[in-house]
């Protein structure tokens, strides 16, 4: 199987391009900006989306569904919210076609089928699930409210690229309710901590937990969390954010609840989400010239099982000894391919399941049948081994989850060579055409300033990192006083 794969350090963009298509991920669709999510993209998909789905109900959450439209009278509500997605919004004016009289076997708009409402195809749904609270909250009995949706939602890009960038992608947004501030607040929190549990330690990328500035906060909210990763290119990628939203959207849709004092107040919000864009994520952190490498735990296939044979009578003694295999795994609840294809070499299926990510490979032939042992290949190091036949299926199992482990802690020594503390404007200039990455800088906490630097660098402030150490300095740009480093990169 010919790969064929642009490197990585020729052109980053279309090495990754190339291998989206190319391990049947997903492809560009016959619409402009919008993508196809093949079976073995999807099948990753799921896995995630299974993942994060008892996550969130572990966390108290309950899944429901608010439609695709909302009427623009509604989405004008919340003015900042309104005024961020704008630009992004397709509008829905007409709900019917006819017959086209001057263009036979055409159709046309209907102009007697105008709407007396357009209607707005969601960007996010805030407006239409705040419109529907309003019916749901009357008393503090019935807060706090965890509501999470598994969805689409249609942002009109003009650049895009498949899983980073769709005029269409799924996602799920949670939107909760609450009677305090200070539990809104709790909340916000707590699903920033939420995804970076599930993107550490189920998608093996380290993330950087912080606030986003004011430039890059979410129309809308008081306060945006974060979470971070750094790309094999040195770009930054945001992989999920949580909002705190104040009573900002319980004013504009008047959700007032009766406190246990007996007085009418406005609930306080939040609302998070994280998308099919962590597909891309998953991609650009962890895979190589060869092909995808994927973690264990996201693998549609943790293991594949490739026969070595010249003979229909070698195919059926391997047969016998894979099968075992595969119902021994299947117990273990790890995924399990046995390729008995006879249309396609050994070689071919190596190439295939490469290019595809599969973390272990276990190659059987009559010889290894004669010495008890199998061949072991991983994905991540592409190193193989001999090992005996007795006990493989917990080598296995041992072998996995070392794979999760090692992705992660290379992820991290990345990011630790590619974040880098600059105090001078030209050094941080020079970090960024160079070798990129965080650039931990301080800054004068100002939006004139940040707008100033992305002008320049082409470089946002990522985030204000959680962690970080209160210091006084002095801003790499202005020279003014700064209370602490912020983290600069260039993002996709």
């Amino acid at each position: 199987m010919s790969k064929n794969l642009t490197r990585r350090e020729e052109d980053y963009s279309k090495w990754y391009n190339e291998l989206v298509v190319k391990a049947d991920l997903a492809e560009n669709s016959a619409v402009r900006g919008c993508m196809v999510i093949k079976p073995y993209g999807y099948a990753i998909w799921e896995k995630m989306q299974g993942e994060l789905d008892r996550m969130f109900k572990e966390t108290g959450h309950s899944n429901a569904y608010f439609p695709l439209f909302v009427p623009k009278s509604m989405f004008e509500a919340e003015e900042k919210n309104a005024e961020g997605f704008a630009k992004e919004c397709a509008v829905v004016t007409h709900y019917r076609l006819k017959n086209d009289p001057d263009k036979p076997g055409k159709l046309m708009v209907d102009p007697n089928a105008k709407l007396e409402e357009e209607l707005i195809v969601r960007p996010t749904s805030e407006a239409i699930i705040w419109s529907t609270y309003k019916g749901w909250i009357q008393s503090y009995r019935d807060l706090p409210l965890l509501i999470n949706q598994w969805a689409n939602v249609v942002r009109w890009e003009m650049r895009t690229r498949l899983f980073l960038r769709t005029a269409e992608f799924l996602w799920q947004e949670g939107h909760t309710a609450h009677a305090t501030k200070a539990e809104a607040i709790e909340e916000s929190e707590k699903m920033m901590h939420v995804y970076a549990d599930f993107v550490e330690n189920f998608m093996a990328i380290p993330v950087v937990k912080g606030l986003k500035s004011e430039n890059e906060r979410f129309a809308g909210a008081e306060e945006t969390y974060c979470i971070e990763a750094l790309m094999q290119d040195g770009k930054a990628l945001q992989a999920g954010t949580s909002h705190f939203l104040g009573q900002n959207f319980a004013q504009a849709f008047d959700v007032k609840f009766t406190s246990q004092e007996g007085k009418q107040e406005y609930v306080w919000g939040t609302s998070w989400g994280v998308s099919t864009r962590l597909m891309g994520a998953l991609v650009m952190t962890h895979s190589d010239d060869n092909g995808l490498v994927l973690p264990p735990n996201v693998a549609p296939i943790q293991v594949v099982i490739v026969p070595i044979f010249k003979t229909d009578e070698e195919l059926d003694t391997i047969s016998e000894v894979a099968n075992g295999l595969v119902a021994q795994f299947k117990k273990m609840n790890i995924s399990v391919k046995f390729d008995n294809r006879t249309t396609q070499k050994p070689g071919f299926k190596f190439a295939e399941w490469e290019l595809k990510g599969v973390p272990v490979r276990i190659a059987i032939g009559p010889k290894d049948l004669e010495n008890g042992t199998f061949e072991v290949a991983r994905r991540d190091t592409l190193t193989k081994e001999v090992k005996p036949a007795d006990g493989i299926v917990t080598y296995i199992q041992d072998l996995l989850e070392q794979i999760q482990k090692d992705l992660f802690d290379k992820a991290v020594d990345y990011r630790a060579t590619h974040t880098t503390e600059v105090n001078d404007f030209e050094e941080f200039k020079a970090i960024l055409d160079g070798k990129g990455g965080f650039v931990s800088a301080h800054w004068d906490g100002t939006p004139e300033t940040e707008e100033k630097i992305k002008e320049l660098t082409k470089a946002t402030i990522r985030c204000v990192p959680l962690d970080r150490v209160e210091e006084a300095g002095a801003c790499v740009f202005t020279g003014k006083p700064s209370n602490g480093r912020v983290l600069f990169a260039k993002a996709y």
